[in-house]
């Protein structure tokens, strides 16, 4: 006897069935209920944190972990009522190291090396410093995705006195602190190491100097500033900055952190960071380790470097949808970052969305679609709507970069779609011109068919010129598929790979029946009349 399936619904899953929910965001949102013990904590909410270092340009890692705490704050939302805030915190008093290779004026900028990145001026020269404009463009961009958070700078709370107590805690624990940290620096490291960089009152530094001694009544410490003098400094108020690895378990206490994910290249830090917030008698966050980002070489990207994607040539070419799906899926294997993973993602996702509404209670819930969009589930999708990756073809075969060439076509196919009706597709045809301008036209190779080949698509046309102008995706499929049996290919694939790399210039391609459909029968017959005259080959 075989189980009876789950009924379908229309309402939003409950708390109930989220407690049984098999994603990511679920588990860790369970873990955080252990935490709390399914009580307010006294500060009065749970909070999650991201971190970003704004020595250089947001980059595509930056967005992805807000948006994966974000998907695990919402799964939390479902499983408690205890009140929840996101910190998205930027580390910009810390000192510019190297001037990036990403931005203007760099001569500028080298003069700099060492000061607070509040400090630095902009090399755009259109914000106060080059942290603040790294921090807009952050704030920009999450702004533009929705997402609910409270922006926090390192300096703003440095300056204010918000650390000062945690500082001094830092500083009481010195010692304890030393012993952690310096087993994992090198012998050389060990000499001039210190949890804490004295910012200089001359120079405006952060400087990288040993501490001779410290005076915890007093709240200083002593330092030899590299012209040799021994400088005394108060620990608080913005003179000095904690080393990133203690500056971090500093935050985690002083703000009181719940939970926050890192990458897999800081595993070792999660270790000293919680480490040392034990030390000053405060509990590490909950945490996840996610995987890196690689870029088409498979490198792994970075801020000062620009390869891999960057935020705006994602959204150039797909949709934050899109984007917020691949942050989702397989948030624990390393993934290629590269401008051919955007379709396949714009596509998954319109299908999760598709799906959706019929889909059981725990389909929907492991459905990604639920987590990009929080507990009321997607958008309902647009009737009539074409996979983008077909809109790519489309645009390559009508020889138009104009969107209202190609919603000629679509508007044939599907009377009823219209950009007022369809924004989504309306969104993916502007999409789909930029990406196959930039990524499919250069790299386009059209090739002269065999002879083989070109008996079959001859054979094509002469069944497409039997069908009804109006035919269905459906039967005109099946013509291609009789074709493709009818002649001696090795196996369909090689039929369908003749027709893509004859017709479109590419290695792959559509549903060849539903393309038709879209495209239309007196024109497809006019493009394979153009392949067998080679003047599709000449393209190359």
């Amino acid at each position: 006897m075989t189980d009876s399936p789950t009924p379908l619904s229309s309402a939003p899953p409950t708390r109930a069935d989220a407690m049984k929910g098999r994603a990511w965001p679920f588990e860790e949102a369970r873990r955080l209920v252990a935490r709390t013990g399914e009580k307010t904590p006294a500060k009065g909410y749970v909070l999650f944190e991201t971190g970003y270092g704004p020595s250089g340009l947001p980059h595509i890692g930056t967005f992805g972990e807000v948006a994966r705490t974000t998907m695990v704050r919402k799964a939390f939302q479902m499983l408690s009522d205890v009140p929840t805030r996101l910190f998205a915190f930027s580390d910009d008093m810390d000192g510019l190291r190297k001037v990036p290779e990403n931005v203007p004026n760099g001569e500028m900028l080298a003069k700099h090396i060492g000061k607070p990145l509040t400090s630095v001026p902009d090399p755009f020269g259109k914000f106060d410093s080059f942290g603040a404009h790294n921090n807009a463009m952050l704030r920009e961009f999450l702004d533009r995705f929705g997402f609910e958070y409270e922006f926090k700078s390192s300096t703003a709370l440095y300056k204010a006195g918000t650390f000062d107590a945690t500082l001094l805690k830092v500083l009481r624990a010195y010692r304890a602190i030393m012993d952690i940290m310096l087993p994992t620096l090198g012998e050389e490291r060990r000499q001039t190491y210190s949890p804490f960089m004295p910012v200089c009152a001359k120079t405006g530094r952060v400087l990288q100097v040993p501490t001779v001694e410290t005076k915890p009544d007093a709240g200083t410490i002593v330092y030899r500033d590299e012209d040799g003098s021994l400088v005394e400094t108060p620990v608080t108020g913005g003179a000095c900055k904690l080393q990133w690895k203690i500056d971090w378990a500093m935050r985690w206490a002083a703000l009181e952190v719940d939970y926050e994910m890192s990458g897999k290249d800081l595993i070792d830090s999660v270790k000293q960071s919680s480490k040392v917030v034990r030390a000053i008698g405060s509990r590490p966050p909950e945490g996840f380790t996610y995987e890196l980002f690689l870029d088409e070489n498979g490198e792994k990207i970075s801020k000062s470097r620009g390869n891999g994607l960057t935020i705006e040539e994602w959204l150039k070419y797909g949709t934050p949808e899109s984007l917020s799906l691949f942050m989702y899926q397989q948030p624990k294997a390393a993934k290629r970052l590269h401008f051919d993973v955007i379709p396949r993602h714009v596509d998954d996702y319109l299908s999760f969305v598709e799906r959706y509404p019929a889909q059981n209670v725990q389909q929907k819930l492991d459905n990604p679609a639920f987590h990009i969009h929080g507990r009321n589930g997607p958008p309902a999708p647009e009737a009539n709507g074409v996979p983008f990756s077909m809109l790519l073809n489309l645009v390559g075969v009508a020889n138009s970069l104009e969107k209202d060439v190609l919603w000629g076509f679509i508007s044939r196919y599907a009377p009823k779609a219209s950009p007022a009706t369809n924004p989504m597709l309306d969104r993916l045809v502007g999409h789909a011109i930029a990406y196959f301008r930039d990524y499919v036209e250069p790299t386009r190779r059209f090739r002269a068919p065999g002879d083989m080949e070109k008996a079959a698509l001859a054979d094509l046309d002469a069944c497409l010129a039997k069908l009804p102008a109006d035919a269905s995706a459906e039967d005109i499929q099946n013509e291609v598929y009789a074709v493709g049996k009818r002649h001696p290919f090795p196996e369909l694939k090689a039929w369908f790979q003749a027709m893509y790399e004859t017709m479109f210039g590419a290695s792959q391609g559509p549903r060849m029946g539903s393309f038709i459909a879209l495209y239309g029968i007196a024109p497809t017959r006019a493009l394979i009349a153009r392949v067998l005259s080679g003047e599709m080959a000449s393209k190359a």
